[in-house]
């Protein structure tokens, strides 16, 4: 099979023409972005505009020069991203954009709008049919899925429960809906604080099976119907249903590759991926606040293969550390598996020619 080719540049700048703002255009140019944008047509660029308290999300003038490319091919762009399962600055739409725009997203400053892909109160969902071992269908923010083309924005960083967070993360729990993530945090089904339900019946009407009725005033779940479906907890207006975190580390990365797939399935040849191997956190970019980096800053990768992308952004993490700073940092974690399992659903290649420019 024929390698994938990872284009990659240096942040280490000796020059105004191999700065940030155009290595990310050069970039753009040689991974042939330029190829899947058509005339007049929707692109979306998704990334993570980080939780309020956090400094070491996606620049805004890294994403402004995506922007430029995609508009001067003609392209529609719109930076986007999904609202959080748990309960932060961006868990519905009007607190996620307000994040979005204190931390330099601005129309002003990235010269495209923001829209949060699945909707206010993440209802906004499409189920993508994709026949993997863990799910039938997946549920994708449904402005995502609607998008003709994307351009993955990706920051390279640790993660306590998937070792590591690049571009096959941004994907899954980036581009699902909140019941989506839920599906992919647990195995576990969810449960009532009667202390917090105030028998809304919100949660009932929601169940597409039927497992919740309300008795006595309280959310009763049956667990013999419920399927874990995680539509429940995003719209209890109390947080009295309770979101599941407890899973198996290698089923969390594999329904996390599941997701990977179904965010793409409809968008053959219309997908790139820049990831920024730089701030390398402990942990992702949801928390708030930004840990001490556990790599040197290395570099900007691009690629049309999200495989290979995330492979090679690793592979050059523990080679200028000289160990593998990921396991240090969350023992017990097989971060590498969410990239073997994409490989073998057919997402992309884990060998990759290292293109320096």
């Amino acid at each position: 099979m024929e390698m994938s080719k990872v284009y990659y540049c240096s942040l280490y700048s000796d020059s105004q023409s191999r700065n940030l703002p155009n290595n990310v255009k050069k970039l753009f140019e040689r991974a042939s972005f330029r190829e899947f944008i058509s005339e007049n047509e929707q692109v979306a660029v998704k990334l993570h505009f980080g939780e309020k308290g956090n400094t070491t999300y996606m620049s805004p003038i890294a994403v402004r020069q995506v922007v430029d490319k995609v508009k001067e091919y003609g392209g529609k762009p719109f930076l986007t991203d999904t609202n959080t399962l748990y309960s932060g600055s961006r868990t519905n739409s009007v607190d996620h954009i307000t994040t979005a725009i204190e931390n330099g997203f601005a129309y002003a400053v990235v010269n495209a709008p923001i829209i949060i892909a699945d909707g206010l109160y993440s209802r906004n969902s499409t189920d993508v049919e994709i026949n993997q071992k863990h799910f039938d269908k997946v549920k994708i923010g449904g402005e995502i899925y609607n998008s003709p083309a994307m351009i993955v924005m990706s920051h390279f960083k640790g993660h306590e429960m998937a070792g590591f967070g690049g571009a096959l993360k941004n994907l899954a729990m980036g581009c699902a809906s909140a019941p989506g993530k839920q599906m992919q945090h647990s195995d576990a089904k969810p449960g009532v604080d009667n202390d917090k339900c105030i028998g809304c019946n919100k949660c009932a009407k929601s169940c597409p099976v039927g497992a919740i009725n309300i008795e006595e005033k309280k959310a009763k779940i049956n667990h013999d119907i419920c399927y874990g479906c995680g539509e429940c907890p995003t719209v209890c207006p109390t947080r009295a249903i309770t979101i599941q975190w407890a899973t198996d580390s290698n089923i969390f990365v594999e329904k996390m590759a599941e997701y990977a797939y179904g965010a793409i399935s409809n968008k053959k040849d219309k997908v790139g991926f820049i990831t920024f191997v730089m701030n390398v956190t402990p942990l992702c970019d949801c928390v708030p606040w930004s840990g001490r980096p556990i790599s040197h800053d290395i570099g900007i990768l691009a690629s049309k293969d999200p495989v290979a992308l995330d492979k090679a952004c690793y592979d050059l993490v523990c080679a200028e550390m000289k160990h593998d700073v990921f396991k240090h940092e969350h023992p017990g974690v097989n971060g590498m598996r969410i990239i073997d399992y994409a490989h073998e659903m057919g997402m992309g290649n884990i060998e990759y020619e290292l293109i320096k420019i």
